[in-house]
C-alpha cells in the first residue's frame, strides 16, 4: 500500500536553536531610541530658554469717596439705674414674694424678715413710755403740792410780820419746788427718750418688710425663704433690680492712643455675639477723665511687657424691642472723623514694592503683604511721602510718589498731581498656578 502524504516541512534555524523570535520594535530600538532622546533633549532646552511670562497682578482702582475714621472698643451693657436692695434688719425671712425677671413697682413688698424680736421690743418700748409719763404725773403732782406749801408759808410769813415762819423754814420750800420742778423737767426727758425708743423700734419694724425702692425689672434674687439675712456694716445683697431696660448703657474701654479721637455726642454703632450680623446704634456719653485700668501688654521686640492704659467710655443705648440684656458683650464702632470727598487707594498698594534687583532684569516683583500693624502705621503715617504702582495700558508698571492723608486701617487718604481716579494700582501678585 502507497503512503500519500507529501514531504515534511523543514524547521526554522530559531525553532532548531529552541530560542524565541525577537519582537520587530526591539531590532529597531538601536535607532529610535536615541532619536528620541534627542527630541526630548531639544524640547527641554527650549522650555527653559524661553522668555518667562508676565506677572498677573492684583489690582484695585482708585477711588473718590467719603471715609469715616472711627474707633473700636469692647465692654458690656448695663442697666441705666442698677439698685441693689438689701437689708437693715437681722432675722429669718419669712417670704420671698418674687424672683428672677418679675417686674415690680416702687414700694411694692417683695420679701418679709420675721419680726418676733422687734415686736418684742415695740411692746417693751410702750410699756417704758407708759411708765415715764407716770413718773411725769407724779413728779407734777409733788411740784404742785410744794408750791401750794411754800405760797402757805409767805402768806403767814407776811401776816405776821416776819415772825413766823423761821427763814430757814422758808428757804426749805423754795428748795422742795426748785427740785420738783428738775424732777417734771427729767420726767419729759425721760418721755422724750421712751418715745424716741418707741419710734425706732417701729421703723425696725417697718424695714423688716423690704419694699422695691424702684420700677424696673429683678436681675437677681439671691436669697430663699427662711434664710437668716445678718444686717452688718456691710448690708448683704438680697436683690438686684434694674429699674428700666429700654434704656440701656453701654461701657467700653477706649485705649489711650484713641481717647484724643472721641468726645460726648459722637455717634457709634455696636454688635453683640447673641444677633450676628445686626448693628444696634448708640450715642457716646462722656468719656471718663480718670484712667479705669491699666494692663500688661507683650512686647515681642522688646522682649517684655508694657503698660496700656484705657479709660471708660458710657455710650446711651436704646433698646425698645428688648432684644438687649445686662452683661452682654458688645463691639463698638464710634464714628470720629469723615473726611468728606477724598481719593483713596488701599494700604496694600502703598505695602507693594518692587524687587529692585528684578526690576532692572524684568524679572518678579517682590510685594510686602502682611506687615505687622507697627510698622504698617510707621510706613502709612499721615503727611508721609508714599509711592504706588498703577498698570500701564502694555502691562507694564509705573510709580506715581502720592501723600498719606487719614487712614481707616484699609484704606488711605491720598494727594497726588498724578494719581486720578480709575486708575489701577497694584496691591500684590497672584500665586503661580491660581
Amino acid at each position: 500500500m502507497n503512503d500519500t502524504t507529501g514531504p515534511a516541512e523543514t524547521p526554522g534555524v530559531e525553532e532548531f536553536l529552541g530560542t524565541k523570535p525577537v519582537p520587530r520594535w526591539r531590532r529597531w530600538m538601536k535607532f529610535w531610541l536615541p532619536g528620541l532622546v534627542i527630541v526630548l533633549l531639544i524640547l527641554g532646552i527650549a522650555q527653559c530658554t524661553r522668555e518667562a511670562p508676565p506677572p498677573d497682578y492684583i489690582t484695585e482702582a482708585v477711588v473718590t469717596e467719603n471715609l469715616s475714621l472711627s474707633v473700636t472698643a469692647t465692654g458690656n451693657l448695663r442697666p441705666t439705674n442698677q439698685v441693689e436692695v438689701g437689708a437693715e434688719v437681722t432675722g429669718p425671712l419669712d417670704s420671698v414674694l418674687v424672683d428672677v425677671n418679675d417686674r415690680v413697682t416702687k414700694g411694692q413688698v417683695i420679701a418679709v424678715i420675721n419680726t418676733e424680736i422687734i415686736d418684742q421690743q415695740i411692746a417693751q418700748s410702750r410699756a417704758n413710755l407708759n411708765a415715764a409719763r407716770a413718773a411725769l404725773a407724779q413728779a407734777q403732782a409733788q411740784f404742785d403740792i410744794d408750791k401750794v406749801q411754800l405760797s402757805r408759808l409767805e402768806e403767814v410769813r407776811r401776816l405776821s410780820g416776819g415772825r413766823v415762819p423761821s427763814q430757814i423754814e422758808v428757804e426749805q420750800a423754795e428748795a422742795a419746788v426748785e427740785r420738783d420742778k428738775a424732777a417734771v423737767a427729767s420726767a419729759r426727758a425721760n418721755i422724750e427718750a421712751a418715745s424716741a425708743q418707741l419710734r425706732g423700734n417701729l421703723t425696725t419694724r417697718s424695714r423688716a418688710v423690704i419694699r422695691a425702692p424702684v420700677n424696673g425689672v429683678v436681675l437677681a434674687r439671691r436669697v430663699e425663704p427662711g434664710q437668716t439675712v445678718v444686717a452688718s456694716f456691710n448690708t448683704v445683697t438680697l436683690f438686684v433690680i434694674a429699674e428700666d431696660l429700654s434704656e440701656m448703657q453701654l461701657r467700653v474701654s477706649i485705649d489711650e492712643a484713641d481717647v484724643g479721637q472721641v468726645k460726648g455726642g459722637q455717634q457709634a454703632t455696636f454688635t453683640v455675639d447673641a444677633y450676628p450680623g445686626r448693628r444696634f446704634p448708640a450715642t457716646l456719653e462722656r468719656v471718663d477723665l480718670a484712667s479705669s485700668s491699666t494692663t500688661q501688654a507683650a512686647t515681642a521686640a522688646a522682649g517684655g511687657a508694657a503698660s496700656v492704659v484705657s479709660y471708660e467710655a458710657r455710650l446711651d443705648v436704646a433698646n425698645p424691642e428688648g432684644l438687649l440684656r445686662p452683661g452682654m458683650t458688645a463691639t463698638a464702632t464710634i464714628a470720629t472723623q469723615n473726611t468728606g470727598k477724598a481719593m483713596l487707594v488701599p494700604n496694600a498698594a502703598l505695602r507693594f514694592r518692587v524687587d529692585k534687583k528684578e526690576e532692572e532684569g524684568g524679572g518678579v516683583f517682590q510685594p510686602q503683604i502682611g506687615l505687622e500693624e507697627g510698622k504698617q502705621q510707621a510706613t502709612i503715617g499721615e503727611g508721609s511721602r508714599q509711592q504706588v504702582q498703577v498698570v500701564q495700558a502694555d502691562g507694564t508698571l509705573k510709580a506715581i510718589d502720592v501723600i498719606t492723608g487719614r487712614s481707616d486701617g484699609r484704606r488711605t487718604v491720598v494727594r497726588s498731581e498724578q494719581l486720578k481716579p480709575g486708575m489701577k494700582v497694584v496691591t500684590g501678585i497672584k500665586a503661580a498656578g491660581k
